[in-house]
């Protein structure tokens, strides 16, 4: 897209269509994203073991990666909504997150010791937030409504051939390259460390070429594109909750989460329980800050938007978590039972095939290493199929609708992730991988496409950063109960992860049935 096609054209209300490869170059930097979140993915369970991490260990360890999106994306959201200067409105945080991003890459697989891995997947994929989340944001500004489904598959055929290909690289290094798979006891092996190199440099020059290949619209185009958009309904939304109301849900929350934590410790359960509790409770004071900030505003008393902005980004960002328009509630259950499924498959993969079909928890053994390497390669096949899927998507939505396109995607991921426990031969579990590759696909545009009609476009930031919230809510409570619920259910068996993973997707195949949209 060239902005300066548009300079005339401030005062258009029709915003133009943009060419194939307007659009191909500003989604080409997801490629990078999803390359050093592919390689995050595959390979930080497989360092943490290698580092003395025991298989109770991985969830609590991979906490960063929730908790950082949670904290990170409405934030860079707020911030990319209200930005503007030489390089643009999203396109700085592109540059910030590329940077933290690569050189995070550079020194994960350098870690001497699992406290230091932890502390690296915590900048990692807080770096990983600062470059992703903007980009989201981008397909609302610089497509017109008619486009965002296209721009929203191009992204998902951009994130599935970049996660093939890192997904991939420790296999193709050993296989191809004759790189070694194996390393001495502490030690990561030099197939990932490989891998972590080489994904930085991709990482950098994909989104490099969106940044420079891609202009954006200035704030007064985008004002005249947008002048008649109904759900821009900023002017006349009502202050619907009051100081009151957010006191008294302050007070709810902070006595849940008090008691939650009280029977923690008095109960000695698994510490990992102390993730929900906490958050729980942490919810309560900012419901009084916004209490406070609300403090001398009627109950009845219109709140118009210059005063909501006065009261700054945190109010803003918790005010608008409570006025979210009702599709993106609706969705919001969609996206929980989704990212739940994802998140179990993510961190639980390596240990159940490891365990189930090579027969071995043994991170020195070659048995374990070769596994490993294999989920790689399942990981890069879930990916590709994700790519293909995001192809036929747009065809399938067309016959049989959008949301029953979803939930038939979402059938089929669940039904492969829970075959994984019936397929004995590891070579056939490619198999599952294609329902998995077009749930994925699915998740990665069709909540988006079904949800951007109804955002204002001047928060279409911050609302696609709270919309992150029911990606990493699910990702925390999945951190906080999985490794209890395998301990005292199921023998501790990593195998079990992947069917409670398949049951939650079925059921956000279901919930989108139930999401109300315009035609």
């Amino acid at each position: 897209m060239s902005a300066n096609n548009n300079n005339n054209n401030n005062n258009a209300t029709q915003q133009p269509q943009l060419n194939f490869w307007q659009i191909f170059n500003m989604c080409f930097g997801f490629l990078g994203i999803q390359f050093g979140f592919a390689l995050q993915n595959a390979n930080v369970s497989r360092i943490f073991q290698t580092l003395g991490a025991s298989i109770d260990d991985i969830p609590i360890l991979w906490i960063a990666a929730p908790l950082t999106g949670l904290i990170v994306q409405p934030i860079i959201g707020y911030l990319s909504d209200k930005t503007w200067n030489r390089l643009g409105r999203r396109r700085p945080y592109f540059l910030i997150g590329a940077v933290l991003t690569t050189l995070s890459l550079f020194i994960m697989p350098h870690s001497p010791t699992l406290w230091i891995a932890a502390g690296m997947l915590w900048i990692m994929d807080a770096s990983i937030n600062i470059a992703m989340e903007p980009f989201r944001a981008f397909v609302g500004d610089n497509l017109p409504k008619s486009q965002r489904t296209q721009g929203y598959a191009m992204q998902s055929f951009f994130i599935g051939i970049g996660a093939v290909v890192a997904s991939a690289m420790p296999y193709i290094l050993t296989n191809v390259f004759d790189v070694a798979n194996t390393a001495a006891a502490g030690d990561i092996a030099d197939s990932v460390r490989y891998s972590f190199y080489f994904g930085g440099a991709v990482l950098f020059v994909a989104v490099g070429w969106t940044i420079i290949s891609t202009k954006e619209y200035s704030p007064e185009q985008l004002a005249a594109f947008h002048q008649h958009d109904t759900t821009d309904n900023e002017a006349t939304r009502a202050n619907t909750r009051t100081s009151g109301q957010y006191q008294t849900g302050a007070i709810i929350w902070i006595a849940i989460g008090a008691v939650f934590t009280a029977a923690i410790m008095i109960q000695d359960l698994d510490k990992q329980l102390y993730i929900l509790s906490l958050g729980i409770l942490a919810f309560g004071p900012l419901q009084l800050f916004c209490s406070r900030k609300l403090a001398n505003t009627a109950a009845s008393e219109m709140l118009p938007t210059q005063q909501r902005e006065s009261f700054g980004m945190l109010f803003n960002v918790v005010d608008d978590l409570f006025h979210m328009p009702k599709a993106m509630r609706q969705l919001a259950v969609v996206q929980f039972f989704a990212w739940f499924a994802l998140f179990a498959m993510w961190i639980y993969t390596t240990a159940a095939v490891t365990s189930h079909h090579y027969h071995s928890s043994d991170v020195l053994s070659q048995a374990y290493n070769d596994g490993a390497d294999w989920v790689g390669i399942l990981f890069a096949s879930y990916n590709g199929f994700a790519a293909i899927a995001a192809i036929i998507i747009p065809f399938l939505a067309k016959a049989v609708g959008i949301k029953l396109t979803h939930t038939i995607n979402m059938f089929l991921g669940g039904l492969g992730l829970i075959s994984f426990m019936f397929i004995q031969d590891p070579n056939q579990l490619w198999i599952p991988m294609i329902g998995v590759g077009f749930a994925w696909a699915s998740i990665l545009s069709v909540p988006y496409a079904m949800l951007s009609a109804a955002l204002p476009p001047k928060k279409m930031g911050v609302y696609l950063g709270i919309f992150n919230f029911f990606i990493v809510i699910p990702q925390l409570l999945a951190a906080s109960i999985l490794g209890l619920l395998l301990k005292s259910f199921f023998d501790g068996e990593p195998i079990y992860a992947l069917i409670l993973g398949g049951v939650s997707m079925m059921i956000s195949g279901i919930a989108v049935l139930f999401v109300q949209q315009e035609k």
